[in-house]
């Protein structure tokens, strides 16, 4: 199976100011064109041939992890940004984050600082088990909730190629502004 470069669902300029062009410009068409790249090649006359991208992250390790579970982030993360946010979920998502933190805003705070504590390069996450009980995760690298056994729901990527021309080393302040462009009908959707 060959994995194509994600089509964006919106203009390349469409999440300014949060995200601007040049770093979408980069982001999605160096960084995620080149993690695609990688895993087309590498897994050729392997197992993985013919495997989706959910089966490569859960099965693979090093280089062929690395590629697959970076193709498989972006994804998630360029799909679910929308140019005019809903401002905050609502139904069964609302309901789980308000389980599980008390409200909206507790769940922002929290998720926040594991985005802000993580160190070095990787991503923060919300996720669903099985049962539907949400949890943040902080993951290193390319680790994607579903090596866990989890659904992903939401994931910032926070690797500096994703905010550093915007915000430079205000990690914090990027994960501030996230917020106005979350589709949070496409967070609910993968619930």
């Amino acid at each position: 199976m060959k994995h194509e470069l994600l089509v964006l669902p919106y203009a390349n300029n469409a999440l300014e100011p949060i995200i601007s062009k040049t770093t979408i410009d980069l982001h999605h068409g160096k960084h995620l064109a080149g993690y695609v790249n990688n895993l087309n090649n590498m897994i050729v006359g392997t197992k993985f041939e013919n495997a989706d991208l959910v089966t490569i992250v859960k099965e693979s390790d090093g280089a062929i992890f690395n590629n697959a579970g970076q193709t498989l982030n972006h994804n998630l993360y360029f799909t679910q940004f929308a140019p005019v946010s809903d401002s905050k979920p609502s139904g069964k998502l609302l309901k789980a984050i308000e389980d599980a933190w008390g409200s909206f805003e507790g769940f922002k705070n929290e998720f926040e600082a594991a985005g802000t504590s993580l160190f070095g390069s990787g991503w923060v996450w919300l996720a669903a088990d099985n049962s539907g009980k949400l949890q943040i995760t902080k993951e290193n690298n390319a680790g994607n909730p579903v090596t866990k056994g989890l659904k992903p729901l939401l994931g910032i990527d926070v690797w500096e190629h994703a905010y550093y021309l915007d915000y430079q080393n205000r990690r914090a302040d990027h994960l501030k502004e996230v917020w106005k462009i979350v589709s949070w009908k496409e967070v609910e959707s993968r619930l």
